[in-house]
């Protein structure tokens, strides 16, 4: 398709989009929006399936600050029954068979599930994170499985009535943005997830910079923010700036290989997530969503921008 035609085909689409009404997961609703139909709800099916037991997990954490050990064991039951939907298939199960043909029609990695699922077995087991490297080894499974879902359906290429696999390396692939979107999504939401009972911060980046995990409870409740805290935040956005830098990297040399609708889509996920990042100021900021969170309006210029940037050639 001509780079004119893949253009106005964009901006029709972008106009069909209701920016006021996109709340919940923006980012992915609306970068997905420019794919075909058919890879739209594999991504759609992935994700519910994905959704159920990390809702599960969080929603009782929200209510009740922390899984007693006593109960870990119906969780970790749990997880391993949401796993088994995919590895065993002997009943009828509707919505186990849809997520099943789902991955064979679309050659989607059996580890994308199997990464998640350690990862919930994590959140079981464990109270937040000791260390840095403990919390980007979980975002294995929590950010970047999902996210290689996303960039293995954005890489397949039409070969008669199936699928060929990525010609690149889906989970490096995915790596670097999964990471940046995951650092800039736990700045954004640092309140709204403290007052869930959700702490996503190291603990010892936390004791590092003079803080407690009562006093992020406290600053989350409205507390003045202090010094020790902006150090935090300064870290985190240092650490999140890398991996920012390796997104550019890793879209300038996958992007050749991919389709224009889903070239623009990456471009598009790590496009609005930079906005919120560059809205983050560990000097004078004061975290809170309305501070952080992009105006429909601004988000829609944004997109704008994106598809006019977008190199096709």
């Amino acid at each position: 398709m001509k780079t004119k035609a893949c253009r106005e085909q964009f901006l029709k689409i972008f106009d069909s989009i209701d920016f006021e009404s996109i709340i919940d997961h923006p980012n992915i609703l609306i970068a997905a929006r420019f794919w075909d139909y058919d890879r739209y709800c594999a991504a759609k099916t992935c994700y519910r399936f994905m959704r159920k037991i990390d809702d599960l997990i969080d929603n009782y954490k929200a209510a009740n600050k922390r899984i007693a050990p006593e109960e870990r064991k119906a969780f970790l039951t749990d997880v391993g029954l949401w796993l088994q939907m995919v590895v065993i298939s002997d009943n009828c199960n509707p919505e186990k068979e849809a997520l099943i043909k789902t991955m064979e029609h679309f050659r989607i990695p059996l580890w994308t599930l199997e990464s998640f699922a350690k990862s919930m077995i994590y959140d079981i087991n464990n109270d937040g994170f000791r260390t840095l490297e403990d919390f980007i080894d979980y975002s294995q499974g929590a950010s970047v499985a999902p996210a290689s879902i996303f960039v293995h359906l954005s890489g397949l290429k039409q070969s008669g009535d199936g699928y060929r696999e990525p010609e690149f390396d889906v989970r490096e692939a995915a790596t670097p943005c999964a990471i940046f979107s995951y650092l800039v999504h736990i700045i954004r939401d640092f309140k709204k997830d403290q007052l869930n009972n959700l702490n996503y911060f190291a603990d010892d980046l936390v004791r590092k910079n003079g803080l407690s995990r009562q006093d992020l409870n406290d600053i989350a409740h409205g507390s003045q923010v202090p010094g020790g805290f902006r150090n935090l935040i300064r870290e985190y956005h240092g650490i999140a700036d890398k991996y920012r830098k390796k997104t550019i990297e890793i879209l300038k040399r996958i992007g050749p290989m991919m389709e224009p609708a889903y070239r623009l889509s990456l471009e598009m996920i790590f496009s609005l997530y930079l906005m919120v990042f560059e809205r983050i100021d560990p000097e004078n900021g004061s975290f809170t969503s309305a501070e952080l969170n992009p105006l429909p309006a601004e988000t829609r210029q944004r997109v704008f921008d994106t598809i006019l940037n977008l190199n096709i050639e």
